[in-house]
């Protein structure tokens, strides 16, 4: 590490996940001087394992009518897309009453509105830096789908989709002989389909790959296996950042540690009501049948995503805390709930089972902003299940805020301050 004090602190990242790497790549095209300090290696946390969707379709946020019912009875199965597991744990039950205060239909087209801000803004910067940054992840704009094999299910969603449109949100309702007649991979018994044209896809470890040799080309520094011991803080700015390599003083510091944030955070007097919301994966070798482009088997809450070389299954919900047992049961779910859809749910060889930790806010909105006891330091975190689809405007946003410029989107849809 270069010496405390240095010009090379001017901007200091704690996190090498999607949100961390795209701060830096701004703040570099801005001029700036930039570190990132990961604790174990870049892309380990949540942005590794997800499917890598892009996703205006997501707009609608987890705290919808109807959410609180559902969950309470699935807290006995399981295997059920959303699991909350029992236990005494005040923090989460704070976290779920908020929650729980929003699953009504004026708080849903709220949260709507904001997310379907960030995802339309983040979908079109994403894909103008893969061209500017010559990023090699497979981005493609095939869209997305949404699959559905009750009628009941695709005729709820759909009754959606006129607020969807008010926002920005193009949406195609098919009819499930079309969606059998266009996806091979299907098996018969599809009632119908909802294709989002606009959402896009890439392979995210090749993304979180292509960020970090961008970011280095560009100059700035990228150091592994560093873990961040204590963060000192004087006159209301953080003075000093004391890791296991050593002590900074950086001049500017962003938080983007995902579903860590507020155990940080909380040493600063700060408090970020974030959940760690549990997911998982399987990516195995591309079947000989994959889908032609990203789908949502609704019923079952699972995404499927094929690539060149690869195939994964994921989703799934799980408030368990910071459990680092890999359920069995739930990636059992994937894998099920993929073989009721598709002729050939899963590829010929398994090549990970894997899980994360998404950092869950109550309103399904990040917190992006300078934090209120601390005026050099900015908070990036909270991103849930769109930290993919939301990594640019994030990074762009970051980068407003520390030049000092007109930030691309309205700051207070993401203020810290809103917690």
């Amino acid at each position: 590490m270069s010496q405390p004090g240095s010009d090379q602190d001017e901007v200091l990242i704690l996190g090498g996940g999607v949100i961390g790497l795209c701060s830096a790549l701004y703040l570099l095209e801005a001029g700036r001087r930039v570190r990132v300090l990961e604790r174990r290696h870049v892309g380990a946390g949540a942005s590794h394992g997800n499917c890598g969707t892009l996703t205006p379709s997501h707009a609608p946020p987890l705290a919808a009518p109807g959410v609180i019912a559902k969950g309470l009875r699935w807290m006995l199965t399981p295997d059920a897309p959303l699991y909350i597991k029992p236990r005494i744990d005040p923090a989460l039950w704070r976290w779920l009453l908020r929650f729980a205060a929003r699953c009504n239909r004026r708080d849903w087209r709220d949260s709507t509105a904001k997310r379907a801000v960030l995802l339309n803004a983040s979908r079109q910067l994403l894909a103008e830096a893969v061209v500017r940054h010559g990023l090699d992840c497979e981005h493609s704009d095939t869209g997305l789908t949404y699959v559905f094999r009750t009628q009941q299910l695709f005729d709820e969603i759909a009754a959606d989709l006129p607020a969807l449109s008010e926002f920005g949100i193009r949406a195609e309702v098919q009819e499930g002989a079309r969606v059998e007649r266009d996806e091979p991979a299907l098996k018969p018994g599809v009632a119908g389909g909802i294709h989002f044209p606009d959402d896009g896809h890439l392979r995210p470890d090749r993304y979180l790959s292509a960020l970090a040799r961008r970011v280095r080309e560009l100059g700035g520094e990228i150091e592994e296996g560093v873990s961040v011991e204590r963060i000192v803080t004087a006159q209301g700015r953080v003075e000093a950042v004391h890791t296991s390599r050593g002590v900074l003083h950086p001049r500017e510091l962003v938080f983007a540690l995902g579903a860590w944030s507020p155990a940080f955070a909380n040493q600063l007097g700060l408090k970020l009501p974030i959940q760690p919301g549990k997911g998982y994966s399987i990516t195995y070798t591309r079947p000989g049948l994959a889908p032609k482009r990203p789908m949502v088997l609704k019923e079952r809450s699972v995404c499927v995503t094929a690539w060149s070389d690869g195939y994964r299954l994921g989703s799934t919900m799980e408030f368990s805390g910071y459990d680092e047992s890999l359920n069995r049961v739930r990636l059992g779910a994937l894998e099920r709930g993929a073989a009721e859809f598709l002729h050939e749910p899963v590829g010929g060889t398994k090549q990970e089972e894997w899980f994360g930790w998404r950092p869950m806010t109550w309103d399904d909105l990040p917190f992006i902003g300078r934090a209120p006891r601390a005026r050099n330091l900015v908070i990036a975190a909270g991103h849930g299940m769109m930290g993919v689809s939301m990594s640019a405007v994030s990074g762009h946003l970051v980068a407003d805020l520390i030049c000092g410029r007109e930030p691309i989107i309205d700051p207070a849809i993401v203020s810290p301050t809103r917690a």
